[in-house]
């Protein structure tokens, strides 16, 4: 399987992917047709599916023009967005399974950013869309905290160590200012921030991450852990208690917003 990471609008990134053996090929998030039509031609492939991780605009931009300059594509998402992305065909519920050519893979249904957010996991790489990003995850515009706290601890917890963390942005920079205001002693945060901005003067992407570098630096993953647990009891004011992981996962969350 090879991954091209296409870096869309300010700061999206869609993705190829591409079974070498068959040569059969797919686009996650297009949301912009130019950038992904550029990768698609210089490649000399002909995709066969476009994998849509949620609805919204900055994710699914460049569907429509795909779909003229490519027939034929199967468009998947969530069932829930029937409607809501052109084109949709494919109607993807929790554990269904999909191939890029003989790329075997499943869907996992991640509602919290939105209610049909879904990561497209496959042979040791997980597309995330706005759900889990690097050092943080999506805003809640159409879940709860709860739900958005199940789909990142719950289901990608799921996902072992080496499974490669493709996201939907590049906001890393960012998540690790608010990730060092919540956790400032985490070596391991310390270090990753070093290596962002490493990759970040040299203009390079910070995608992909991995599930087990998440687990060491992302608050929104560590919120059974004592030091983010002691940054939401500084909230409340509840010192010696120990708090519910969904609810710090709240707490974390509306402070994010806020950051």
């Amino acid at each position: 399987m090879k991954i091209i990471p296409i870096p869309c609008a300010q700061d999206n990134y869609a993705y190829l992917i591409l079974c070498e053996e068959t040569g059969e090929s797919a686009v996650v998030d297009p949301c912009q047709f130019a950038p992904v039509d550029r990768v698609i031609r210089h490649h000399d492939i002909r995709p066969t599916a476009l994998l849509c991780t949620h609805h919204h605009a900055d994710h699914v931009g460049g569907v429509e023009e795909l779909l003229q300059a490519y027939p034929g594509l199967r468009v998947w998402a969530h069932t829930s967005d029937r409607g809501r992305i052109p084109g949709q065909n494919g109607f993807a519920n929790d554990g269904d399974t999909l191939t890029v050519g003989k790329i075997p893979g499943r869907v996992l249904h991640t509602p919290g950013h939105t209610r049909g957010s879904v990561v497209y996991h496959f042979d040791g790489a997980a597309f995330t869309g706005d759900s889990l990003f690097s050092a943080g995850c999506g805003r809640l515009f159409e879940g709860s905290a709860e739900q958005m706290y199940h789909s990142l601890n719950v289901r990608l917890a799921s996902l072992t160590d080496d499974v490669a963390i493709y996201f939907g942005h590049e906001y890393t920079e960012s998540n690790l200012r608010f990730a060092r205001h919540v956790e400032p002693s985490n070596p391991a945060l310390l270090g990753y921030h070093d290596e962002v901005q490493a990759l970040r003067r040299m203009g390079k992407a910070t995608t992909p991450s991995t599930m087990g570098q998440e687990r060491l630096i992302n608050p929104f993953l560590r919120c059974h852990t004592e030091d983010v647990q002691d940054y939401a009891r500084r909230f409340l004011g509840e010192v010696d208690q120990d708090l519910d992981p969904a609810e710090v996962f709240g707490i974390l969350r509306g402070h994010k917003d806020r950051f």
